[in-house]
């Protein structure tokens, strides 16, 4: 079986979707039974799969999304056949979908699709439903996500969900160089701190909210903590920086941007608290993360964040200020409640594993291969 799997639209490993398929990659190995082969822009030769020398076969094209929206419409089902392709992984579908497809495929949904459909027209969703509709079977991170994918018209018997994994070798309790100050390049942060690891993208993220509750949380406390946001800049950047500059306590606020992966783990490690007030999560690493960094989590109990903490962590309405200002000083207390989060989030977050994530989906495409010989 030769399996390709398509990496446009996972922003050279740097969006979530993007971190998602270059931790599946390194626990995928072609054999007898299986090869995979990895296919995309020339620039992501060696962002994915090259450190288990999995084949990637480069398509030129001007990366530009419309370009390679077309190709995606028009062109891929020639080259699936010219590569001998018995079945394609798509991991990112929202703008990259094909017209149709002679070669079976399975689709991996990591989004709550209803919402980047919003700004689609109608022929993109309705070829989006259409291409869900024929797709041999449907991977998912949540059973949110399943239940999300009902409201499409998505048969519910070929979803499968397959939660994420975690990289224990990159998040754990680290010893840290400095009780002080966290040197992450370009920036020097002093400590303590809380952090929100997760991109500026829409209201539903709800920075803003968080910004006031933190603004209340040092009105409360005189405590000298700082904020930190995490994650890429998106269209909602603009409005959060704008809520920044008008609180109380912007100068204890820091918006870094994307931050290289190899330095995530330490901010982690080195923060008093991870603070997760998203209400439309459909995955929620970065929460699973902070947990096996030995970093207690606060988040709410919307889209999948209950089921992806397992009732490890302490959950707050951030609609409510009184509430949202009560969670951040849960973190900030030194207490049996917040060494209970520490400790049972990080045995939670041992049970999450990209190799068993990437084994999963591997138990998939075989499935799908042996129904269709």
């Amino acid at each position: 079986m030769k399996v390709g799997i398509d990496t446009f639209g996972c922003n050279h490993g740097q969006s979530g979707i993007g971190i998602y398929l270059a931790s599946v990659c390194k626990h995928l190995h072609s054999d007898d039974s299986v090869e995979f082969e990895l296919f995309g822009a020339e620039s992501d030769k060696y962002t994915f799969g090259s450190e288990n020398n999995l084949k990637y076969t480069s398509v030129l094209l001007p990366e530009h999304i419309s370009a390679e929206s077309l190709w995606h419409i028009f062109g891929c089902h020639k080259f699936f056949r010219k590569q001998r392709y018995d079945l394609v992984l798509f991991p990112a579908v929202v703008d990259y979908v094909p017209f149709f497809s002679k070669v079976p495929y399975v689709v991996i949904v990591n989004d709550i699709l209803r919402d980047s459909l919003e700004s689609k027209t109608f022929m993109e969703r309705l070829r989006l439903r259409h291409f869900l509709k024929k797709a041999s079977r449907i991977i998912v991170s949540s059973q949110y996500i399943r239940k999300s994918l009902k409201n499409l018209g998505v048969n519910q018997k070929k979803v499968t969900v397959i939660h994420c994994g975690v990289d224990h070798n990159m998040f754990y309790p680290l010893e840290l160089k400095s009780e002080d100050v966290v040197d992450i390049k370009p920036f020097s942060i002093q400590r303590p701190y809380f952090i929100y690891p997760s991109r500026i993208s829409s209201a539903s993220k709800k920075h803003c909210e968080l910004i006031r509750a933190f603004a209340a949380f040092k009105q409360k406390t005189g405590l000298p903590y700082r904020l930190l946001f995490t994650g890429g800049e998106g269209d909602y950047s603009d409005i959060v920086r704008a809520e920044v500059a008008r609180s109380s306590c912007a100068s204890d606020i820091f918006i870094t941007g994307y931050v290289p992966p190899e330095s995530v783990p330490e901010l982690y490690s080195a923060s008093d608290g991870c603070i997760f007030p998203s209400v439309n999560e459909g995955v929620g690493l970065p929460v699973l993360e902070s947990m096996a960094a030995g970093v207690p989590v606060a988040c709410t109990k919307s889209g999948a964040l209950q089921e992806i903490t397992g009732n490890n962590a302490f959950f707050f309405d951030c609609d409510n200020i009184e509430e949202f200002t009560r969670a951040i000083e849960v973190l900030s207390t030194e207490s049996p409640m917040r060494q209970r989060l520490i400790k049972e989030g990080f045995e939670w977050s041992a049970k999450f594993k990209w190799e068993k994530t990437s084994c999963e989906i591997v138990d998939v495409l075989k499935s799908v291969y042996e129904k269709r010989k």
